[in-house]
């Protein structure tokens, strides 16, 4: 007897469960960066949102004469335009003498797990990029007194702003961490491809890097109210419209994935699309301070 029309086959499933734990293992790990980073619900844009931070500041008129008129308080903010979210387009293809020689387990999930380790990679490497450019800076003899002040300067832009800060997060560069820890017994956590350690000195979160992620020497410091996840989501109707269906999984879809064989040249093809950013509301509410690792200068 034939089998039933539109029976789903053993191979279907295979795909399909592919693509569900691809995307399924991305979004888990960047629910685990937002926990580190203490970040909040991501946010849903479109595609050609352009990413704009600020700079907030406010005059006080505060003198004012009995029976004169009260003078409004200057407040300004400042846009400061970067580049549109954008929808990214990435592709992988494994032969099928690579998995007749090295197996499906090394031939097409270990590649599966670099492939989403590097689009993981490069929206960090973005964010790093983005958080150099923060303009709270100035100059500290000590590594100690750099992290020390960094904290400081968020606290006191935020408090100037009269905006709650609950939580910062710290980066630097591993070396300059353990060259001033030396011997100490710290624990330190990996998770994301992140080393980090909880609760350092004021921070809820100090994340270790090489460069050119962070230079030796230079330490930023972000209030977690000033993180901002954004994403365009993949399973957009309008991309449907195209013919184009990648699976997403979970609450929010910020990535979708495909898998398909092409017979004409015996390859299995994976693609990948997604359009995410890790973003701070205020440029100028980032510290980055840095340490010359002299004696203390008390600051520019």
């Amino acid at each position: 007897m034939p089998a039933l029309a539109g029976l789903t086959k053993q191979s279907d499933i295979t795909v399909n469960a592919r693509e569900v734990d691809f995307v399924t293992v991305f979004n888990d790990n960047w629910n685990a960066l937002r926990q580190i980073l203490g970040i909040m619900r991501p946010i849903r844009k479109a595609a050609g949102t352009k990413l704009t931070s600020y700079k907030a500041s406010l005059t006080l008129e505060d003198s004012v004469g009995e029976g004169e008129l009260i003078p409004f308080s200057e407040a300004k903010v400042t846009p400061v335009a970067y580049d549109d979210l954008t929808v990214e387009k990435y592709a992988k293809s494994v032969s099928i003498e690579a998995v007749a020689k090295y197996g499906a387990e090394i031939a097409v999930e270990k590649t599966d797990e670099a492939f989403r380790n590097e689009l993981q990679k490069k929206v960090l490497k973005r964010f790093y990029d983005f958080l150099v450019t923060g303009q709270l800076t100035e100059t500290y003899g000590t590594f100690q007194m750099g992290l020390a002040m960094a904290k400081a300067l968020v606290i006191d832009k935020f408090n100037k702003m009269r905006k709650d800060v609950t939580e910062i997060v710290g980066f630097c560069n591993v070396l300059d961490v353990y060259k001033y820890i030396g011997a100490a017994n710290i624990t330190v956590q990996t998770q994301f491809g992140l080393t980090y350690i909880k609760d350092f000195m004021g921070y809820s979160t100090l994340i270790l890097l090489s460069e050119p992620d962070i230079p030796r020497g230079k330490i930023v410091a972000v209030p977690v109210e000033n993180i901002d996840l954004y994403y365009i989501d993949p399973s957009d109707s309008d991309f449907a419209k195209l013919g184009l269906q990648y699976t997403v999984a979970g609450e929010t879809n910020l990535i979708g994935f495909h898998a398909e064989g092409d017979y004409s040249r015996a390859t299995g093809a994976t693609y990948a699309l997604m359009g995410m950013a890790l973003w701070a509301e205020y440029i100028d509410g980032i510290a980055v301070v840095t340490a010359t690792d002299k004696e203390p200068s008390g600051g520019e």
